[in-house]
């Protein structure tokens, strides 16, 4: 498989984390980036991804919770990947499986996929009960909207003319999600917005 590109993934959840240490220092041909929540598979750089990499080819990624937020998902997407003849290979846990794995291998896979799955959820955990003491106290004056007043507006404009909805989120450089929580927010007809995109 050496003669095969070697292809990076990165997924960022929020535009304040560093894209660039996920794979600094290591000799890529190509990378895919994505700046979405790991919950959601729909993800534009990584369907690209899957689509672009071919049997020989190897796709790197930093850590296992950077491509998919869950076990099944990881375990689906590897072996998506591996029975195409494609490497998958994640830097943090030094892992690489090529779909030959031996039954250790895919053990391996699934108990550092669940256990950073479990992590996550002891992170959320933690993160409820300091928004919850932080609520006691008064401290807690939630999220910061995403988009001002203005922006709102322009977005409304651009999507009850029909623009593309997933041009008008990257440029308000905003998930479609996000897009999605505004247009509900505001009664845009979403079936009109998805039968225009």
């Amino acid at each position: 498989m050496a003669d095969g590109h070697r292809v990076g993934y990165i997924r960022v959840s929020t535009l304040d984390q560093n894209m660039i240490r996920q794979l600094d220092g290591i000799q890529l041909d190509r990378i895919f980036t994505d700046k979405a929540s790991g919950r959601n598979r729909e993800r534009a750089a990584l369907e690209e991804m899957i689509a672009y990499v071919r049997s020989g080819d190897t796709v790197v990624v930093h850590s296992m919770d950077r491509l998919a937020r869950n076990l099944d998902d990881l375990r689906d997407m590897v072996q998506t990947l591996t029975n195409r003849g494609v490497q998958v290979e994640f830097v943090k846990e030094s892992l690489c499986f090529t779909g030959d794995d031996s039954a250790m291998s895919n053990l391996l896979l699934s108990v550092m996929g669940a256990f950073a799955e479990f992590e996550r959820s002891l992170i959320k955990e933690r993160q409820r009960e300091g928004i919850s003491l932080a609520k006691q106290r008064g401290a807690y004056k939630g999220r910061k909207p995403s988009l001002t007043p203005e922006q709102v507006d322009e977005l409304r404009a651009r999507i009850e003319a029909g623009e593309n909805k997933a041009v008008v989120a990257r440029s308000f450089d905003i998930s479609r999600e996000t897009l999605y929580k505004y247009c509900r927010r505001f009664s845009i007809d979403l079936g009109r917005v998805r039968r225009l995109s």
